[in-house]
């Protein structure tokens, strides 16, 4: 046996426990205990409360599981927001309370996700963002673009504006369409050649969220013009504005909503398909042949 230390070289002071010493020990992990279950309660106090519609949902990157399964596969790596080139995702802070707290959210005042990258899911490591191939991505819905009508400047009669759609249209979506407003009329209820402005207009069965419009609209109308507090256009997430599937096609999602819009005379602007956990990946609905009518036959001839 050879003694590597020579005991109490150098001095420590260390004594013996004791019994007031040992009472104080007990005291402090009960203490501690306590404090522990305390952080429980409170962070159960704190969850991202998805039953509630009014709650505040973050725009995921695209490709993103549904919520509930995303922060519980989500181990907070940060690989996602090295891999994202214009620095779109960003951390979470308490919006949703300690259970969303640094995992990634879509700051589109900041930048929007460009449709040609895809790099957020090929270096998630636990599958919580997807590694959906680009084709698959660029219809994977993150959110839904929403027209503040009380301050977007056509709307709001302050001036033209364009910079939305012509964001939306260079990068191939065009999802966003015009309408003419506050066009003044003759007095033969005729409107006047260049009179009133044309506002954007957003197509949910186009619009994936991906909040090039919105960054557009911050960056000139608030940030250099001063026109705006805010984006009149702003990317919103939760029920019925994003798409989030744990297994399947996007792509085929598409198709299946393209079917069932033709299948009904809905307006696509005002509704589409809302997938949900329980839709089976194959679901699709064809529209039946219309039935035959006596007047394919207006003459009567049995041809």
């Amino acid at each position: 046996m050879v003694e590597l230390k020579v005991e109490n070289d150098p001095p420590t002071g260390e004594t013996s426990l004791g019994r007031r010493g040992f009472l104080s020990l007990a005291a402090g992990s009960a203490a501690a205990i306590v404090g522990g279950m305390s952080v429980a309660v409170a962070t159960r106090s704190f969850e991202a409360r998805l039953d509630d519609p009014t709650a505040f949902r973050p725009v995921r990157p695209p490709g993103s599981v549904p919520e509930q399964p995303f922060l519980e596969m989500c181990i907070r790596c940060g690989e996602c927001f090295k891999a994202c080139p214009n620095n779109v995702l960003q951390v979470e802070g308490f919006q949703q309370g300690l259970e969303g707290l640094w995992t990634p959210l879509v700051n589109a005042d900041w930048a929007g996700c460009e449709s040609s990258c895809n790099a957020c899911g090929q270096v998630c490591p636990t599958g919580a963002i997807r590694a959906l191939p680009l084709e698959e991505k660029k219809v994977a819905r993150m959110g839904l673009a929403i027209v503040n009508e009380n301050t977007c400047l056509p709307f709001a009669n302050q001036e033209a504006c364009q910079l939305c759609v012509d964001e939306c249209n260079a990068a191939g979506y065009e999802a966003i369409e015009f309408v003419n407003v506050h066009t003044a009329v003759d007095s033969h209820g005729m409107p006047v050649d260049g009179s009133g402005f044309v506002a954007p207009v957003v197509l949910a069965d186009k619009c994936v969220g991906c909040g090039l419009c919105q960054t557009r609209c911050y960056a000139i109308n608030v940030k250099e013009k001063h026109l705006l507090a805010g984006s009149a256009i702003v990317i919103e997430a939760g029920l019925g504005k994003e798409d989030r599937l744990m297994t399947g096609s996007y792509i085929q999602l598409r198709e299946e909503e393209k079917l069932r819009r033709e299948a009904t005379t809905t307006s696509p602007r005002n509704e589409f398909f809302v997938p949900t956990l329980d839709t089976p990946a194959t679901d699709s609905i064809v529209p039946e042949p219309p039935a035959e009518s006596a007047n394919d036959d207006p003459f009567g001839l049995g041809l």
